[in-house]
């Protein structure tokens, strides 16, 4: 690093010394940033330059060694009602320069835990279709709880392998993120696994891993489309001479030189002795800890220009809602919501009823977590709703609601499953945080029996 960087390298080994970069980004699909910074329980720093729904945050400190709910965000009811990411803000910067567009069809093909695919699902604005795939079937559990909380009904989650992704859809995707596994140089600050596990040879073996996820995802973006390759180390094997080896492998590709926003730095080709002819690769982007509030990042845009395109419609073949499960949901949905789901987004798998996205094609053959929202479960002749419908739902939109403050004892009783006294109109009831949906009880004799799910216990 200090041949790389030279005059800057002892500001930059210098910016190592100091705490990791905490940054919040909120969650636009349910409310704007300046919205949020009104009700926020806690100081936000300044805002990102490069993502301007997120703010620098300085996280306080634990008095007690054992958190505190009011003073750490993670553990904030709004954390939990899907108000808020947390994030690294040079880790926000991926799903900007990718830019994806309400109506396009996307593809985070390397999703968890979900970080960027919600930035990116809060971009699209719930318009067009976006597929988050995760091969690692142990951090799928992070991916789907962290698109629960956001609430987005575009979203579909599947578990595969690129190749298997590849086959299924072809050129099919207007814009794919590979948020590469790698060396995780750019960590270093903030994890010391990172730092344990880093040798030479993992960036040798992470440079390769990298070439051939990327070789998967040139076929998966249609003509006119773009690809947006991210790492978050500063090893010039694993960025730009991996660009390199791509374009030299694919014509039909370009590189779109990114903005320079303030305190990035373009591309370093000749950090890796690429030559004249990789010049291009200048219009990638680094970021760096020493020039920004943030950690380590680099991303390089391409654009497809030419090739075959995937224009297959899929044919649904969905689950019927047979008419007694269509009359459950009917008696449920006018009982309890004041929002209406149009019937042909409605889908049924097994005992379990799904707000799909528009034109979403069936996926069969491939092992899907979620396809959408999950309404919640066919019981005999009664309906129960899931915990993510009180998520995806907003303010006012259900009939019966117990409003509890973020501070009080009820809400912290609340989160730990406790059942609470909640006199009024028995049946299913929305509990709010301060207004925004958090999670299902019902009203029996006076009592709220609980329904928060004991899964998410452990987020609270």
């Amino acid at each position: 690093m200090s041949r790389f960087l030279g005059d800057e390298y002892p500001d930059f080994a210098e910016s190592l010394t100091h705490d990791p970069a905490h940054g919040l980004r909120v969650n636009t699909l349910k409310l704007s940033a300046d919205d949020f910074r009104k009700i926020s329980p806690f100081p936000l720093g300044e805002c990102v330059p490069w993502c301007h729904s997120a703010f620098t945050l300085t996280p306080y400190p634990s008095s007690s060694g054992k958190g505190d709910l009011m003073r750490e965000p993670g553990k904030h009811p709004y954390h939990l009602a899907g108000l808020y990411y947390l994030q690294d803000p040079s880790a926000m910067s991926a799903a900007e320069l990718l830019a994806p567009r309400p109506g396009e069809r996307v593809l985070d093909l390397t999703a968890a835990p979900g970080g960027k695919t919600t930035h990116i699902a809060s971009l699209m604005q719930e318009q067009g279709l976006l597929v988050a795939n995760e091969i690692k079937t142990k951090r799928i559990n992070h991916l789907v709880v962290n698109l629960e909380r956001w609430g987005a009904a575009n979203v579909v989650v599947i578990n595969e392998t690129p190749e298997r992704v590849a086959d299924y859809f072809g050129a099919y995707f207007d814009r794919v993120l590979v948020d590469a596994p790698c060396s995780g140089e750019g960590m270093f600050r903030k994890d010391m696994g990172a730092r344990l596990d880093w040798s030479e040879e993992m960036v040798a073996g992470c440079a390769v891993r990298q070439t051939n996820i990327l070789r998967v995802a040139a076929h998966l973006v249609r003509p006119g489309g773009h690809l947006l390759y991210s790492t978050c180390t500063f090893a010039p094997e694993e960025d730009e001479a991996v660009m390199a080896r791509f374009l030299q492998e694919h014509p039909d590709f370009e590189v779109e030189t990114l903005p320079q926003l303030p305190g990035f730095m373009p591309g370093h080709p000749e950090w890796i002795h690429l030559g004249a002819e990789a010049d291009l690769l200048r219009g990638a982007v680094r970021l760096f800890p020493h020039r920004l509030t943030g950690e380590g990042h680099f991303a390089c845009l391409l654009q497809r220009k030419d090739g075959p395109a995937n224009e297959l419609t899929f044919p649904a073949r969905w689950m019927k809602i047979p008419t007694p499960e269509w009359k459950v949901w009917q008696t449920f949905r006018e009982e309890t919501l004041k929002v209406n789901f149009p019937s042909e987004r409605l889908r049924m798998q097994g005992d379990r009823l799904y707000f799909v996205p528009e034109d979403v094609p069936d996926l069969k053959g491939l092992r899907m977590t979620i396809p959408g929202i999950w309404l919640g479960n066919f019981k005999k002749e009664r309906f129960e709703p899931a915990h993510p419908l009180a998520l995806y739902l907003r303010p006012g939109q259900a009939h019966n609601e117990l409003a509890l403050a973020a501070d009080s004892r009820e809400m912290a009783a609340y989160l730990r499953g406790e059942s609470l006294p909640a006199e009024g109109k028995p049946g299913w009831t929305l509990v709010t945080v301060d207004s925004w949906p958090l999670g299902w009880g019902k009203r029996v004799q006076g009592m709220l029996k609980n329904h928060f799910p004991r899964g998410w216990q452990i987020y609270s």
